[in-house]
């Protein structure tokens, strides 16, 4: 059974180039009735430092507006990178401002591809179901293996193998499978939000990413601090890139782990 390296093991050296946290948030940051304390502590904590954080996640665009203006973030990446939605300042309070990583038109013409790929999937694949946030989707559609019905590993597969044949890329989270079409991912949504809402050009090097399933792993891979929560553990057979390190702590709590380890090597 493969073992992971405990976040403690971390030398603080590897701390010292670190600007800001990228992180995942279903099971990262949140837990069953949402975001956890812990973990929106550490949020404020972080901000307080003046550490920038970017949250990067499956979930739609609808789901995240209201958490992208509430939390302590300098934005919320949706929809494995689709969509970008951050505050800007506006006459009497922040305005919540929404980008796209594909024009309109292009938009347009992959809708009708989802909604018959979703369709398919629904109506093939033995309990599929669309995932509840559905209506908030723009650009990717989601089916539901684990927050509110429950499809078994191959039936997993199927859905995955459903969305490729239509063209789609499909990843695995620790709820949905999600599907879209276009190149961009994770990976892409780390340069296009750590360049417009910090001025700099992202450099792995200089960020830690914090995530707890499979859609992390090109992450884990290419960022070299990378970290997963505890509950990363129900993923890691299926994992060909695993994160460098693991919390000790699941969900909100473990991403508490990782806040308290940057803030101590920034205090000494």
């Amino acid at each position: 059974m493969r073992t992971m390296t405990p976040l403690a093991a971390c030398p603080r050296a590897a701390w010292r180039p670190i600007r800001g946290v990228l992180t995942d948030i279903d099971d990262t940051l949140t837990g069953e009735s949402g975001i956890t304390s812990a973990g929106l502590d550490a949020l404020h904590g972080l901000s307080a430092a003046g550490i920038p954080v970017i949250a990067i996640t499956g979930r739609p665009s609808g789901w995240s507006e209201p958490f992208a203006l509430a939390w302590p973030v300098r934005g919320i990446v949706a929809e494995n990178g689709g969509v970008l939605l951050h505050r800007e300042a506006a006459k009497g309070g922040d305005a919540l401002r929404i980008e796209f990583a594909q024009d309109d038109a292009t938009r347009a013409a992959n809708f009708a591809r989802l909604q018959a790929c979703a369709s398919e999937i629904v109506a093939t694949v033995p309990g599929a179901t669309l995932a509840r946030d559905s209506a908030g989707r723009l650009t990717d559609i989601a089916i539901d293996h684990s927050e509110f019905s429950t499809l078994n590993d191959e039936a997993i597969a199927a859905v995955c193998d459903r969305m490729r044949a239509h063209g789609l890329t499909a990843t695995v989270s620790s709820i949905h499978v999600n599907g879209w079409i276009g190149d961009h991912s994770k990976w892409s949504a780390a340069h296009w939000a750590v360049k417009r809402l910090t001025g700099a050009e992202f450099d792995p090097g200089e960020w830690v990413y914090v995530g707890d399933s499979t859609n992390d792993q090109l992450m884990f891979e290419r960022v070299p601090l990378s970290v997963g929560v505890a509950n990363i553990a129900r993923f890691l057979p299926m994992l060909d890139h695993p994160p460098a390190y693991v919390t000790v702590a699941e969900r909100g709590d473990g991403f508490a782990e990782v806040a308290r380890a940057l803030l101590a090597a920034r205090a000494a």
